[in-house]
């Protein structure tokens, strides 16, 4: 009984020793990564596909840069009216740090007007341009302007062109919507598609708040 009492200790032992070997070389390339990546650029940041998430993903990041106390802003596209959970967490308790713009009207079947979607998706972006020209403003969320681009509201030429020549250089835009355009993922520093594999609204299940909105 003792024999056996001590090999599985001796085993135990061993491949203790083996993961903290293995972890010990892991560490040692992750050190040398992070050595040889020492550059900082503010970054554009694609969130895109037709899985959920997308805008939470760019909310959480606006937390983050609040949390540092990164003066930061706030441009959607669509949602306009909507009474978000986002929308006043940010301009009730965050709005020294977080500028928050509901520009948009709504859905493009809800509106059924085309001149009128245009006009807002216009205004939005010029909101939008002097939010990111601004040097005090470090992060601008553009929440949807995806799908703004995609029913060509916006001209896709003009908004690549102004974020890879006229944004500051320390200054980080998140984008979202589903269907990112070519040219702006091709431009974007960092891209995620976000995957559907299931949704509850298949399933009849009506949006949530604190989930959906």
């Amino acid at each position: 009984m003792t024999d056996g009492t001590d090999k599985r200790d001796d085993d135990a032992a061993e491949d203790a020793a083996r993961h903290k070997a293995k972890m010990q070389k892991i560490k040692a390339a992750r050190d040398r990564m992070a050595e040889a990546r020492q550059g900082e650029k503010g970054l554009i940041i694609v969130h895109t596909g037709p899985g959920k998430g997308k805008s939470s993903s760019g909310f959480g990041m606006i937390l983050r840069a609040i949390a540092h106390e990164m003066p930061c802003a706030v441009v959607q596209f669509i949602k306009g009216s909507w009474d978000t959970g986002e929308r006043r967490l940010l301009t009730g308790s965050f709005g020294h740090l977080c500028q928050f713009h509901a520009m948009g009207e709504g859905f493009t079947w809800e509106t059924q007007d085309k001149a009128r979607d245009i006009a807002a998706a216009q205004k939005g972006w010029e909101k939008a341009k002097a939010l990111i020209r601004d040097p005090e403003i470090r992060m601008v969320l553009l929440d949807e302007i995806n799908i703004a681009l995609r029913y060509e509201y916006l001209d896709i030429d003009e908004v690549v062109d102004f974020l890879a020549t006229e944004k500051p250089e320390m200054t980080h835009v998140v984008l979202t919507g589903r269907n990112a355009k070519p040219e702006l993922i091709e431009l974007a520093d960092m891209v995620t598609e976000m995957t559907l594999v299931k949704h509850p609204f298949r399933a009849g299940i009506k949006a949530q708040a604190g989930v959906e909105f």
